[in-house]
C-alpha cells in the first residue's frame, strides 16, 4: 500500500511540472514575436516614391517622376498609369505597354529613388520615442536599427512595456518587447527581426 501511495505520488507530480512545463510554454509563445525565417520580396513602389524611368533612344520621354497619393504616374506620354504595388519590373513593361501606340518597341528600365514605401512597407514607431515617425523597411532589419533610426526613446519610455503590434497570417497580434533592458542593459537577446508593416508602441512611464 505504501509503495502504491508513493507511485501515486511520483506521477502526480511528474504530471503537476508537465502541466506547469506546458503553461510556461503558452505564456512564452504569447509575449514573444516567432523568429521565423524571413523572405525578401521585391520592393513594391509607393506613394510618395519617385521613380527614374529612362526609354531607350528616346531622351524626350525618359524623365524622374515622383508617385502621387492615390498610387499613380504622369509622363508626356502616359496618363495616370497606376504605379503602387508595382515593383519597378512590372511598372517599366507596363509603361511600355503604353508607349507602344506611339514609340516601335519602346524599351523602358525604371529605378527607384527616395523610397517611402506602401503603408504595408514600413514600419511605424509611436508613443515615447524621441522622433517617432514611419521608417521604410530594409532587409535584415532589426529592432535595434529601428531604435537608432528614431533616435532612442524618451526620458519618460516604459520600455519594458513597450508592444509590437505584428500582422501574422492575416491577423494583427501584439507582442511584448523589452526596450530598456536591450538599451540600458545591453541585453542582445531583447534585440529581434522586424517585419514589413510592425507597429513599435512605446508607452509613456507612470512614474
Amino acid at each position: 500500500m505504501g509503495k502504491y501511495k508513493a507511485n501515486l505520488i511520483k506521477h502526480t507530480a511528474l504530471a503537476a511540472t508537465a502541466a506547469l512545463a506546458l503553461v510556461l510554454t503558452g505564456c512564452a509563445t504569447r509575449t514573444l514575436p516567432p523568429q521565423t525565417q524571413v523572405t525578401n520580396p521585391d520592393y513594391l513602389i509607393g506613394p510618395g516614391d519617385t521613380v527614374n524611368i529612362m526609354v531607350w533612344r528616346n531622351p524626350e520621354v525618359s524623365m524622374s517622376v515622383p508617385v502621387r497619393p492615390d498610387g499613380k504616374i504622369t509622363t508626356p506620354l502616359v496618363e495616370d498609369l497606376p504605379a503602387a504595388g508595382k515593383t519597378s519590373t512590372d511598372l517599366a513593361r507596363d509603361i511600355e505597354k503604353a508607349l507602344a501606340k506611339f514609340i516601335q518597341q519602346p524599351v523602358v528600365t525604371v529605378i527607384v529613388t527616395n523610397f517611402v514605401g506602401n503603408f504595408s512597407e514600413q514600419i511605424r514607431v509611436v508613443g515615447q520615442a524621441a522622433k517617432p515617425q514611419a521608417l521604410p523597411y530594409r532587409r535584415d532589419m532589426s529592432l535595434m536599427d529601428v531604435l537608432i533610426a528614431v533616435g532612442g526613446v524618451t526620458e519618460f519610455a516604459a520600455g519594458n512595456r513597450a508592444s509590437l503590434i505584428r500582422t501574422v497570417d492575416g491577423k494583427q497580434q501584439k507582442f511584448n518587447v523589452r526596450l530598456d533592458d536591450l538599451i540600458k542593459e545591453g541585453d542582445i537577446s531583447a534585440n529581434m527581426p522586424m517585419r514589413p508593416g510592425d507597429v513599435l508602441v512605446i508607452p509613456e512611464s507612470f512614474f
